[in-house]
């Protein structure tokens, strides 16, 4: 397998999920431009909201991001370092995009947090497999 396309395809999905830290992040930033809060979110739910939304990727990315590099450094097909990353972008965002809607149980949040999982235990069982000899 061709190590350099494992690393190519763990440098997008790094890349990806950077990209949409950034986004959630300007969210925060905006919110508490909007409503004039330096710290904390005041109670006001849609700052809470994105503080929140943020958060939480910030809480889940890093451990997906770790499992989809080593994927490409112990050699694994970039088929399955794209699968992980999809898998986790789309949770992501699905959950980030949920949170931001509604601070209350919604579809999207559920889907996004599936999905995460999933990302989770497919990383996890890839790099199981990949460690044994």
């Amino acid at each position: 397998m061709d190590a350099n396309l494992s690393a190519h395809a763990a440098a997008l999905w790094v890349g990806l999920h950077l990209a949409l830290l950034l986004v959630l992040s300007v969210r925060v930033v905006g919110q508490r431009r909007r409503h004039g809060v330096v710290l904390g979110d005041a109670a006001i739910p849609e700052l809470a909201q994105a503080v929140r939304a943020f958060g939480n990727a910030t809480e889940y990315v890093p451990a997906g991001l770790i499992a989809i590099v080593v994927l490409a450094i112990v050699g694994a097909p970039p088929m399955v370092v794209h699968l992980t990353g999809l898998t986790l972008l789309v949770g992501r965002v699905a959950h980030a995009v949920g949170l931001s809607r509604s601070g209350g149980a919604s579809i999207l949040r559920s889907a996004g947090i599936i999905l995460t999982w999933l990302a989770y235990i497919l990383g996890g069982v890839e790099l199981i497999f990949y460690a044994i000899p």
